[in-house]
């Protein structure tokens, strides 16, 4: 008997060789086991365990609060689900941001939990030295450029980055120096088109776009921001493709009407005892009554 073939595991090289080509990288964001597995089978390139689970999944308003053991909790449950895709951890804040030391233990303990590399945010001197520094060890890193979340005090608040001429040429010279530094990839998120694609332009590495237009070799979205699960919003840059928070709404309401009326369950959802098992139980019960 033939076997069904396996698919082809995506590796740093193939993503490199995506680039060359031409060809887009699909990227995602996977949080636990069975949406893991759904995307990995759904043929994304990349699928990445954001700190973006603060917010969309344990209510956390921004993404400072989550910790080291948080990450790794949803990182295995995560890993157990890909078989496909290249799977990249996101640095939580404060696992990288103190010492070089620091930072190698925490990626060192995501690679231990099955990730493949680690997302670091920033371009400043002190990031693009963690980054260095994690590469020598064999650790791959990918950067991040634009509004990066645990920025959000020193920006101000979410914003667009690179709509000024002194900001765009920043963002360029961090590129440059974080590919310097060794990242096989980098994610420009909330950058305006013309800067993303003269990055994209000018770097060898591949370049992910959230809200940065269609010149980046590749693009990623929150799952939960592209499905729906949060009714009645998403971020401009994300496409909803289904409405799955609608349906989840009507579903648990109709099983609560159902319940409720005595619908629920029918003959198809329960077992009953052969009639003759249950006479010898019923006759046992009504001789031990009589005594």
């Amino acid at each position: 008997m033939s076997q069904s073939k396996q698919p082809k595991k995506v590796t740093l090289r193939s993503l490199l060789e995506k680039k060359q080509a031409g060809e887009k990288i699909v990227c995602i964001t996977a949080y636990d086991y069975p949406t893991a597995m759904l995307v990995d089978n759904s043929g994304v390139d990349l699928i990445l365990v954001g700190d973006s689970v603060a917010n969309v999944v344990l209510g956390y308003e921004s993404t400072f609060p989550v910790t080291m053991e948080e990450m790794r909790h949803h990182l295995r449950a995560v890993k157990r689900g890909v078989q496909r895709a290249f799977l990249v951890a996101d640095m939580p804040f404060l696992s990288y941001q103190t010492s070089l030391s620091q930072a190698i233990e925490n990626a060192g303990l995501f690679l231990k939990d099955g990730a493949e590399a680690v997302k670091l945010e920033g371009g400043t001197a002190p990031i693009v030295a963690v980054a260095q520094a994690l590469t020598d060890v064999g650790i791959p890193v990918m950067g991040h450029l634009g509004f990066t979340p645990q920025w959000l005090h020193q920006f101000g608040g979410p914003r667009i980055r690179g709509r000024r001429g002194e900001e765009a040429l920043e963002l360029i010279r961090m590129a440059d120096e974080l590919q310097r530094a060794g990242c096989f990839a980098l994610v420009l998120e909330l950058v305006p088109r013309e800067v993303a694609a003269t990055i994209t332009e000018r770097l060898t590495i591949p370049t992910i776009g959230i809200g940065s237009g269609p010149d980046c070799d590749g693009q990623i979205l929150v799952l939960h921001d592209m499905i729906g699960l949060f009714p009645g919003w998403a971020p401009r840059h994300a496409k909803r493709y289904a409405n799955v928070g609608d349906l989840i709404r009507h579903a648990v309401a109709t099983y609560a009407e159902e319940v409720a009326k005595g619908l629920f369950p029918t003959s198809e959802h329960f077992v009953s005892m052969p009639p003759d098992e249950w006479e010898k139980v019923h006759s046992a019960l009504k001789e031990k009554r009589s005594v």
